[in-house]
């Protein structure tokens, strides 16, 4: 029997909390890295900044809470819980799919509570890939924009996904022009982000040629979608093999970072996102800020808010550390210099 939209986005959260839907052959590359270390960095630890702009505003560590939570029952207490955090440590935040939200009012709430909690930082609004087709008129996502008061609308790209998914939409086409459509009227920036199986250069290139300037690479090696999806079939057959589908996030990362040199634009780092050495490993690979969203459910599920607030602040000193070590003082000078090798 299909499931309500309300159901399947309850299906997702509790597989991703309480099952391992890691990739299983599969990393995200960053651990390949190793940081350079420089035994003059002429820096004092004290003066070292985290501090970057993100969506107009000055936010204190390039960290997003990301897209996952909205459109069920628990899901208002979550992200109320999740919004108080990000207002405390002053970092963005991004709501779930609000499809479910266009299709009835019931659960509108576990959207609307963020900016209750959050009410002054950089949220951002939600919809996939499959309802944005061919895009004709800006009224239901200007809708889901005004729900949250929304900095941004973030378009997720998930055709793996949906090609696994039990209720999955496999119609793909005009979702490019959907995208234009909204970067030329929905008056708020567009982002557009993966979930888990990665971005490559050339569709980076051709998100750039029709106006995105914020893309979020969400590649390979954390949560796979794929797998959550497999997880709910109530019958298997070969999807098994798409379980670990995908571009890894450090490759994603150096196939898109050289297209800034001839484009302005924002360049998110998730997919796999779990610590402060894979935030690290993003910046110096040229990412703005990270993203992550189930390793922090699970803290926030496990341990509370306390805990996982506790998290960010040690993953902030963590991230600092690393900067004194290898001699830069701000997020710009971490990205410029080459401070990696890659061990392999």
């Amino acid at each position: 029997m299909k499931k309500t939209t309300s159901s399947r986005k309850q299906d997702h959260v509790d597989l991703c909390i309480n099952q391992n839907v890691q990739f299983r052959n599969k990393t995200t590359g960053l651990e390949h890295y190793s940081f350079i270390h420089n035994a003059l960095p002429e820096i004092n630890f004290a003066d070292i900044r985290l501090e970057t702009r993100f969506l107009d505003a000055t936010i204190q560590m390039p960290l997003m809470i990301s897209s996952m939570t909205g459109g069920y029952k628990d899901a208002e207490r979550i992200n109320a819980e999740l919004a108080e955090i990000c207002q405390t440590l002053h970092i963005p935040m991004g709501v779930g799919s609000q499809r479910q939200a266009l299709e009835q009012d019931t659960y509108t709430s576990s959207f609307s509570i963020v900016r209750k909690y959050a009410p002054t930082i950089p949220i951002t609004a939600n919809i996939g890939a499959s309802e944005i087709r061919n895009l004709s008129t800006i009224t239901n996502m200007r809708r889901i924009i005004d729900m949250i008061d929304a900095n941004a609308l973030t378009v997720h790209i998930n055709p793996l996904q949906e090609l696994m998914q039990p209720e999955g939409t496999t119609d793909f086409s005009g979702v490019l022009n959907g995208i234009s459509y909204l970067v030329q009227y929905a008056e708020v920036p567009i982002i557009v982000k993966e979930v888990g199986a990665g971005i490559s250069r050339d569709v980076a290139q051709r998100l750039l040629d029709c106006g995105v300037r914020i893309i979020d690479v969400a590649g390979a090696g954390g949560t796979s979608w794929a797998g959550v999806e497999i997880l709910r079939k109530e019958h298997t057959d070969d999807s098994a093999f798409f379980w670990d589908w995908g571009i890894p996030t450090a490759d994603c990362l150096e196939m898109i970072y050289p297209l800034k040199q001839h484009c302005d634009f924002t360049l998110v780092s998730s997919g796999g996102i779990q610590s402060a050495f894979d935030i690290a490993v993003s910046l110096a690979l040229g990412a703005d800020i990270c993203a992550a969203a189930r390793p922090l459910l699970t803290i926030l599920k496990d341990r509370g808010q306390s805990a996982l607030e506790t998290t960010l602040l040690e993953w902030q000193q963590t991230i600092k550390k690393i900067m004194f070590l290898v001699g830069a003082k701000d997020i710009p000078c971490f990205q410029r210099t080459k401070h990696l090798v890659k061990n392999i």
